[in-house]
């Protein structure tokens, strides 16, 4: 590409004298530089519609059937509530003990880490309802989890080796946990609030696992497959103290009701307690008491076109600097400021401003038109949050993408400085940024991940919306818009390499010539 940095022939030249050229007035003169070569400025235009374009056409392509879970629990999320569940009420405060002697795999399948089995305070058996439990598990230890998004360890106790002695005292809205190796000294756990909660609620143990899943990705696609898991826990010493208890102890399959028409053998089986005459409980069961987490991310869904905006910012960020040395400019611009540390510092910081500017709106208004295509494809409300720019998560995605965009436009301009050619800068940049993408959708599980670990690709978990709960064991695929990284940690690893492609640009400044 042919430019000049202004609108006649002639080079720029600072018509300071260099002693008395500050920064200010080189910032300015590089501004000056970008906004008067028209094709720079066509190429951010053309991107800032592109990214609107797409982020448009991409949520008009998705589409859902029959929504996603249909149980909401008390923070109005998405929860999963099924489990076997062998309880009574409880009226008033009171304190229910039991020992878990062991926890097994019914179905012939190794025994998921995640499965546990333990005591639970509920506010009643509607699915979704408030709760608070002191849990066992095989792989996790003890913990205390509440109200399906909460969760603390206690000890590392094995339960499929060591029995476990578990207590939940209710006191009004608060409900405590306890654990103990032998029933006589006791460890307290936690304090649990839940607001709200009944006079009357139900108390017991149960026992859940959440389902196998195998994956398989190859070049061809990934599946994913969802299959049986049941566990079989063991307790005794089970014994319920409070103001007022009343009946029997009955059991329950808990979870929403199968939909209409569903033929039994596509049905989970049914659990099972029994009761020995020792006082011996064992309860067969299946599911999980946890947030969901298999449902799509429709904030991630609301940002298709900025992985194509990235192209045009490469682009942007590399002619801003190797067309000077094309042309020989270079030469000009360090006569004029001699102090090359500042020219690379003013070129980063005007290629920050106009990216980050000009995508922070294409990306706004790209989220907002893509959210109601979304919408109007039938992700809606209860199960899929209508979101506005400024509502959380949504307003870390957008800044954050936009931040995005400048950091690449930036770690171009630095390789552009080291290379001095705009086709190796643009491969060498679009190589770390974007194969990693489209790679992660090929390579099998470990290494997709890997790679958006340690590439600069780990910066678009900055687009996620969906909280990932350590309790809650899901596969991380990146097709599905998931990434190993958190939002922020994901994105620094794109600032880490821009810092270092910035010294490097710095290194190679000081030592070369012009």
């Amino acid at each position: 590409m042919t430019t000049t940095p202004t609108r006649s022939a002639a080079p720029y030249r600072s018509r300071l004298h260099p002693a008395t050229a500050g920064f200010g007035r080189l910032l300015h003169a590089e501004w000056t530089k970008f906004r008067t070569v028209r094709a720079w400025t066509l190429v951010l235009a053309v991107g800032a519609v592109v990214t609107v374009l797409i982020c448009l056409l991409g949520a008009n392509g998705s589409s859902i059937s029959g929504g996603g879970h249909d149980t909401l629990g008390p923070e109005g999320k998405e929860v999963v509530d099924v489990f076997r569940y062998t309880h009574r009420p409880l009226t008033g405060d009171g304190t229910v003990t039991v020992r878990v002697t062991g926890l097994k795999s019914a179905d012939g399948r190794t025994l998921e880490p995640w499965a546990k089995a333990g005591l639970l305070v509920k506010r009643n058996l509607t699915p979704g309802s408030a709760y608070a439990a002191v849990l066992a598990t095989p792989a996790h230890g003890v913990r205390v989890q509440w109200d399906y998004t909460h969760d603390t360890a206690a000890s590392d106790t094995d339960v499929t080796t060591t029995p476990r002695w578990l207590r939940l005292t209710r006191t009004g809205d608060h409900v405590t946990a306890y654990e103990s190796a032998d029933g006589r000294t006791w460890t307290k756990i936690r304090d649990v609030r839940l607001p709200g909660l009944p006079h009357t609620v139900q108390v017991g143990v149960f026992v859940g696992t959440p389902a196998h899943e195998d994956v398989r990705r190859a070049f061809g696609g990934t599946s994913e497959t969802y299959a049986g898991g049941q566990a079989t826990g063991t307790f005794d010493h089970l014994a319920l103290q409070g103001t007022s208890t009343s009946g029997d102890w009955s059991s329950t399959d808990m979870g929403p009701a199968a939909p209409d028409g569903q033929a039994p053998g596509n049905a989970p089986p049914a659990g099972t307690t029994t009761v020995s005459a020792s006082g011996t409980y064992t309860l067969t069961g299946h599911g999980d008491i946890a947030p969901a987490q298999d449902g799509p991310d429709t904030v991630q869904m609301s940002f298709q076109g900025v992985f194509f905006a990235v192209l045009f910012m490469v682009a942007l960020g590399t002619l801003f600097v190797t067309a000077e040395y094309k042309r020989g400019l270079i030469r000009t611009t360090f006569t004029a400021t001699p102090a090359r540390l500042k020219v690379l510092a003013a070129k980063a910081l005007v290629i920050t401003g106009v990216t980050f500017v000009t995508g922070l709106a294409a990306i706004a208004v790209g989220f907002t038109i893509a959210q109601h295509a979304l919408r109007g494809n039938g992700f809606k409300p209860p199960e899929f949050p209508e979101l506005s720019v400024l509502d959380s998560p949504a307003l870390r995605a957008v800044v954050g993408s936009a931040m995005l965009l400048s950091l690449v436009a930036v770690l171009a301009l630095a390789v552009g400085v080291v290379l001095r050619n705009s086709a190796g800068t643009i491969a060498t940049v679009v190589v770390l940024v974007i194969l990693p993408q489209i790679l992660s959708f090929a390579f099998p599980l470990p290494a997709a991940q890997w790679l958006l670990r340690v590439t600069p690709a780990a910066a678009f978990a900055i687009q996620q919306g969906v909280t990932r709960y350590p309790q809650v064991k899901y596969n991380c695929l990146p097709e599905s818009g998931c990434y190993p990284l958190t939002p922020w940690n994901g994105f620094a690893v794109l600032a880490a390499y821009t810092a270092a492609a910035l010294l490097l640009a710095a290194w190679s400044l000081r030592r070369r010539d012009a």
